[in-house]
């Protein structure tokens, strides 16, 4: 899949210096929202996930020139979105010099210390569930399950094979209805 056409008129903008921070300006706009909610998904804090979308735009500011127009823009900006959140996550875990499963529950007591948490509610058992899942199938879960990405678009972001992915969403779909199940 190549760019939209309407990225190609955004992207037109960015490459013309009178025009750039306009580019720029409506690009954010488009993918802002997009790009939040699946680093929120990822990182839960809403803190958290501002400061990695800010992290994410500033790499996109800095590397917007080397996008080679062979894929989709909102697949490249995925990509780098999901590894800030990665190396997000990875720091947390450095920063604490804790387990994973320490980092995990951390961020279950950032969902439930959530204003909006209500343990009884399906969605808030479904967070909880996506949470138990491992970095990588976390990942591949929230890609497919609430962006609906194709595999094929998976496979581009996470440089992961098709199969693998198929493999890992279906593992991660089988623990989060167990624990639906069983919590």
């Amino acid at each position: 899949m190549s760019v939209t056409q309407e990225d190609k008129e955004l992207l037109a903008l960015y490459g013309q210096p009178d025009t750039r921070e306009k580019g720029f300006t409506l690009i954010v706009r488009k993918y802002q929202e997009r790009l939040y909610w699946h680093i929120r998904r990822l990182v839960i804090d809403h803190e958290d996930a501002n400061d990695v979308l800010q992290n994410v735009f500033i790499k996109v500011w800095k590397n917007l020139d080397t996008f080679r127009e062979d894929a989709r823009l909102y697949t490249w900006l995925y990509k780098i979105a999901t590894n800030e959140c990665l190396t997000f996550l990875e720091q947390q875990k450095r920063k604490s010099a804790i387990s994973l499963s320490d980092v995990e529950t951390g961020l279950s007591n950032k969902l439930q210390a959530d204003s909006q948490f209500d343990a009884n509610k399906i969605e808030w058992k479904l967070q909880k569930a996506i949470l138990s899942l491992p970095e990588k199938q976390r990942v591949v879960f929230n890609l497919r399950y609430y962006d609906e990405m194709p595999y094929e678009e998976m496979s581009r972001i996470l440089d992961t094979s098709e199969g693998a992915l198929k493999a890992s969403y279906h593992h991660a779909v089988k623990k989060v209805e167990d624990f639906m199940k069983n919590n």
